[in-house]
């Protein structure tokens, strides 16, 4: 969600902040603000809107210091608004701090301060925490640092935050609790972010900080302690990312470069793991748990949207080759249940960010219960991925877009992978399908790169839709779950009302919404459902609906009926999914595009929802 950028070192600080916020504006992006430590003091600079409008406000001006803090925000506490926007000034002015997460306690400490005298000139719980703070030292005539450490053990919620002290100008201290934070080492100057997209420019040394964690940062020196002060030994890891991957290559936005990388993304999941000549997958965080995966009585799937879709896909696939029950749930609703959860049960928790608050609280939940946790995640080092026992990366790379694209196809990719694996190991499939499954993913890149070619289609489509009020996407088996992903694109991108739904059930109440002016997609390639998708779209046709079918090349009898039809290759049903996906994918970007909207960043979402 908001993005947290800080440096201390020998660099002006502002023009690297500067260009961090811009790189983490995809996380939140309704105000943006830095504050910045030199021989005039403290300065704070903040403004409502993108951080293009900030930089606006701070064009010609001298800001020579060399420490700072810099933040763009996704709003939780007050509307966007200059006087909201971080960072946050304390009672005294000493202080500066920016803050990522929620403090739920915040309306109790905010009591207790006005009781003293407080005042407070802005609606967020950013400013309570700063000004409880701030008390803190001045009623225990103690140092910042101490002074932190005792706050956060009175705080209950998420938060990562960074301070900067006027009496201490060499010095950043920032904690973390169920938000990501890295801390980026160069030689004399450190780096301070919440994902590694600002800090790669400068140095590929990274130390990921752990909940309940605080450091203390200067130009020549990385402190960790834990909240009971004591010292730690910091972890540094070396950054596998380069500096095009956050860039635009020359595509208009991010959300095309990255649906038009994905035959290079899947062939990255594929690489080094797949054999399809020797009938092998080579999977690290599988092979090394066959025994428990394959045992394993019941699969439960915990994830939130996109890769909520990925789970309905991969239950179909589970059960169908491994011959395990999936149950797949939103993580927000499973952490809040008494699940029934047996030893033995096996947790795949799925999220491109690896920091989604609702499903890193899900899992810890299960391992509780002493589940086994198997991530299915894209960021290396990433909070999932360190709660988890074992897991598989996607390697689908930074996907910067906030309407994930590539990194649903890399899961499928992954799932599909897994199940494969656990099913040879249990003897669940036949030697002649497994075979035939490991050729057909060998062969999905390829596939979706002639899928792509569809773009000119797509838009001349979108184009004639871009006016529609509501559209109603819908498939049967395996592409039901694509209906549900392509109506969340479209929503997401455009703002026009989607629905999917099992083709089956429009008869239970949808049907009442068709008439002429209804755009309905089928996601209708060829399968074991294929007949039955045939009688649904000759339903939408009776009563005059418009049918968007995307179909399998040389469908003659879906070309016949359908008012637009979108050939993609011929897939085995299984694997069909990842493919299926994509004309949705550009689909909802030209529409968006059509209507003049931000496509990288549409409206009140954030990428990494680190909150609940």
């Amino acid at each position: 969600m908001c993005g947290i950028v800080a440096y201390v070192g020998y660099r002006e600080a502002y023009p690297v902040i500067l260009k961090g916020l811009k790189r983490l504006e995809y996380r939140g992006y309704d105000s943006a603000g830095v504050s910045l430590l030199d021989h005039n003091g403290l300065q704070v600079y903040k403004k409502k809107g993108k951080v293009a409008q900030l930089e606006e406000t701070l064009v010609g001006q001298a800001l020579p210091a060399t420490i700072g803090i810099g933040h763009t925000r996704w709003a939780t506490h007050g509307e966007p608004s200059d006087r909201n926007a971080h960072p946050h000034r304390s009672a005294s002015g000493r202080l500066a701090m920016i803050h990522n997460g929620i403090i739920e306690n915040y309306a109790q400490l905010k009591k207790e301060l006005q009781n003293k005298g407080y005042i407070f000139h802005s609606d967020t719980d950013t400013e309570v925490l700063l000004n409880f703070i701030e008390d803190i030292r001045e009623k225990n005539e103690c140092g910042l640092e101490e002074a932190v450490r005792i706050a956060l053990k009175r705080v209950t919620g998420a938060y990562v935050i960074v301070l900067l002290d006027q009496e201490n100008p060499g010095t950043l201290i920032a904690a973390r609790k169920g938000s990501p934070l890295v801390i980026g080492i160069g030689k004399n100057e450190h780096f301070l972010a919440s994902d590694a997209s600002p800090i790669i420019e400068y140095t590929k040394e990274v130390v990921y900080v752990n909940d309940y964690e605080l450091a203390i940062l200067k130009e020549d020196e990385l402190i960790l302690k834990n909240l009971g002060n004591e010292k730690l030994t910091p972890y540094i890891q070396k950054l596998d990312l380069e500096l095009a991957a956050i860039e635009k290559g020359g595509y208009d936005h991010f959300m095309l470069k990255e649906i038009f990388e994905q035959p290079h993304t899947i062939y990255d999941c594929l690489r080094g793991r797949l054999d399809a000549k020797s009938g092998q997958i080579v999977m690290r965080g599988v092979d090394n748990h066959i025994e428990a995966l394959s045992k394993a009585e019941r699969i439960l799937m915990v994830a939130c949207g996109t890769s909520w879709h990925a789970g309905l896909v991969a239950e179909y696939i589970f059960e169908e080759l491994c011959r395990i029950p999936v149950e797949v749930e939103y993580a927000s609703e499973f952490r809040y249940r008494n699940p029934v959860i047996h030893p033995g049960d096996i947790i795949m928790a799925i999220s491109q960010s690896g920091e989604t608050a609702d499903t890193l609280v899900a899992i810890e939940k299960a391992k509780e219960q002493d589940a086994m946790i198997f991530g299915i995640l894209n960021v290396v080092g990433s909070s999932i991925a360190r709660a988890s026992h074992a897991g598989a990366y996607t390697h689908a790379g930074p996907e910067i877009g906030v309407a994930s694209t590539k990194a649903f196809t890399a899961q499928l990719t992954v799932l599909t992978m897994v199940a494969l694996r656990i099913a040879y190991a249990k003897g669940t499939i036949s030697q002649e399908r497994y075979l035939h499954l490991l050729n057909e993913l060998e062969q999905v890149p390829a596939k979706v790169e002639t899928a792509l070619k569809t773009e000119e289609q797509i838009r001349e489509i979108a184009a004639r839709y871009a006016d529609a009020r509501n559209m109603l996407y819908l498939g049967r088996g395996y592409n039901f779950p694509v209906a549900l992903e392509g109506a969340l694109k479209l929503k997401e991108i455009s703002y026009i009302h989607a629905e999917g739904y099992p083709a089956a059930e429009m008869k239970h109440g949808p049907i009442a919404l068709v008439d002429e002016t209804l755009p309905v997609v089928f996601v209708a390639t060829r399968d074991s459902y294929h007949e039955k998708i045939v009688s649904n779209i000759q339903e939408i046709k009776a009563r005059k609906g418009k049918v968007v079918a995307i179909v399998t090349e040389g469908d003659e009898l879906i070309r016949s009926l359908a008012d637009e039809t979108i050939e993609l290759p011929a897939c085995d049903e299984l694997i069909a999914p990842i493919v299926n996906v994509i004309p949705l994918q550009l689909l909802a970007y030209h529409i968006g595009v059509q209507k003049g909207l931000d496509v990288d960043k549409p409206r009140n979402l954030a990428k990494s929802v680190t909150v609940e």
